[in-house]
């Protein structure tokens, strides 16, 4: 029989297919994981529209049938709705060295320079749950994660 603990590790091996310096579990998508006669998964997705959802779920299941889970349950959870506030603390600095702004209440800095003198480009950046800035510092362009 398999541990809880141990499938959560398992989890942290995979990654989020937008943003792939991040796992899911970084991201805190996964909510739950039950160990009884089945395994469970509870997945809440960054949002109900999110196109990566089908890939995570096909993800987690290919990760944890790799890993010998035979009986396997995925459920995914929309309440409550998944927010920036779950992604893990040091997946912060994961997404400042990939050059994403993590996610602040009020202006993003430079994920480069470290400057909060930018300007919001776009209210979409390479995913939806991400903005694109720019830095009147450095004059990089980056992303920011949006604070949901």
């Amino acid at each position: 029989m398999v541990s809880e603990a141990q499938i959560w590790r398992w989890l942290a091996e995979v990654p989020d297919p937008e943003i792939p310096v991040l796992s899911l579990v970084d991201l805190g998508v996964i909510r739950a994981v039950e160990v009884g006669k089945e395994v469970l998964v509870k997945v809440t997705p960054t949002y109900s529209g999110c196109p990566a959802t089908a890939v995570i779920t096909l993800d987690i299941e290919a990760k944890l049938r790799e890993k010998g889970v035979e009986n396997l349950r995925l459920e995914t959870c929309i309440s409550p709705p998944w927010t920036s506030d779950w992604i893990a603390a040091e997946a912060h600095e994961k997404l400042r060295a990939h050059g994403i702004a993590p996610p602040r209440k009020g202006q993003p800095a430079c994920p480069r320079c470290g400057s909060a003198n930018t300007t919001r480009l776009s209210a979409f950046g390479s995913t939806p749950c991400k903005s694109h800035y720019k830095c009147a510092d450095c004059l990089e362009p980056f992303d920011a994660f949006k604070c949901i």
